[in-house]
């Protein structure tokens, strides 16, 4: 069938890479540098499995900025675009969902609309109302960033807000696409689906600011935190995974995820989803404090990046360590070592992208993750136990 895909972000594009083996497939997207690239079977995101498959698979797969190409008699449309949280209101920012939405009603009111997009709890009931439309599902995505594809393929479940024969063969569609056996597929309400995409992230939220809490108690007591995260872990309910210490939780989706369900919470006894949000700013606030108490003349930065072989710096952890140390101590001189920036300065911080100057001027270096590069350094500061994301 012709399935379109909006918004070709790490989501979009493992569901338009992942459904074009076995379906007709078009990308959307206003960005043409993109789209260029994809046509050219080249990723614009880093992810091994997308740039593999791109290059050595026989994909039905094409890329648009032409909405009225990309929308015409496409059986399902999946929109992908970005949600971001806004602290004005309270809630995501969902124009860009609403905007394709209009887009496939003036083009294609016929099929059937999937929202990836992370949204509020109620947003696709509110939708069905507000348009008139039924023929609206809801469907949350469980991706890594870098690993999108890998998470398509071998997904821990599928879920599906539609209770509809559309729902259950949408779902029947990205099983059908997996290379996992026995996935699990999962039918509710649409206001369910949204809740376990809340849920579920701000669950990762509360396990990264437990055993960072963790950490800053063992670094405050001069223990040893592996001993105590080892020990900890052992016990099968807990878990020897996502348990290693950082700078704090950050990246496209925990941070706007658990402050959207704390506004869900609106009038509903909570203490919890405030706390996870207070102790990741609470950590944050430490972890400068803690950089600041060598009494360094130069820190180094050491990647702006959230994680290892990462190329998004948005919501960034040591973006906030950085403005932190800077409120706290003007005086101290910030340096940078960022590969992937090509200029001079970025937020009128000074970029060294010679490892060895940037070495050499650091009093410090502060890195959330550390890599061979890093290896045996003196002058690093971390709190990366596990050499792993």
């Amino acid at each position: 069938m012709k399935i379109t895909v909006a918004g070709v972000g790490y989501v979009g594009l493992s569901l338009a890479t992942l459904l074009s083996q076995d379906n007709e497939v078009i990308a959307y997207d206003i960005d043409n540098i993109k789209i260029d690239l994809i046509n050219k079977r080249i990723s614009p995101i880093k992810d091994k499995y997308i740039e593999t498959f791109l290059k050595t698979k026989k994909l039905n797969l094409q890329a648009t900025s032409d909405y009225k190409l990309a929308f015409k008699d496409s059986e399902y449309i999946i929109i992908c675009t970005p949600t971001n949280y806004d602290e004005k209101t309270n809630e995501f920012d969902t124009t860009s969902v609403e905007n394709v939405i209009q887009k496939i009603l003036r083009t294609n009111s016929s099929s059937t609309i999937v929202i990836k997009s992370t949204v509020p709890v109620g947003y696709t009931d509110k939708i069905k109302e507000q348009y008139k439309i039924n023929s609206i599902i809801f469907s949350p995505e469980f991706l890594r960033e870098g690993s999108a594809l890998f998470d398509n393929l071998y997904p821990s479940r599928i879920i599906v807000g539609g209770q509809s024969i559309k729902g259950i063969e949408f779902a029947e569609l990205l099983k059908k696409a997996s290379l996992k056996k026995d996935v699990e597929i999962k039918i509710m309400k649409s206001s369910e689906a949204e809740a376990v995409k809340l849920f579920a992230n701000t669950y990762l939220a509360l396990r990264i600011a437990f055993f960072n809490e963790l950490d800053t108690f063992a670094e405050s007591k001069n223990l040893d935190p592996k001993s105590i995260i080892d020990g900890i872990s052992s016990d099968s309910r807990i878990g020897n995974y996502y348990n290693n210490p950082s700078f704090g939780y950050g990246g496209y989706c925990l941070p706007k995820d658990t402050k959207q369900l704390k506004s869900n919470y609106n009038n509903i006894p909570e203490n919890l989803i405030s706390a996870i949000i207070n102790s990741n700013e609470t950590r944050k606030k430490y972890i400068c404090e803690s950089i600041l108490k060598y009494n360094p003349s130069v820190i180094g930065i050491y990647r702006l990046t959230m994680k290892k072989d990462s190329t998004n710096f948005r919501e960034s952890a040591i973006l906030d360590i950085i403005k932190e140390i800077n409120k706290e101590n003007k005086k101290v001189r910030i340096i940078i070592y960022e590969p992937l920036l090509h200029i001079n300065s970025f937020n009128g911080f000074e970029i060294v992208n010679d490892f060895n100057v940037f070495q050499e001027q650091s009093d410090i270096i502060v890195a959330n993750r550390v890599d061979e590069k890093l290896k045996n350094n003196k002058k690093v500061y971390t709190r990366d136990i596990y050499n792993i994301n």
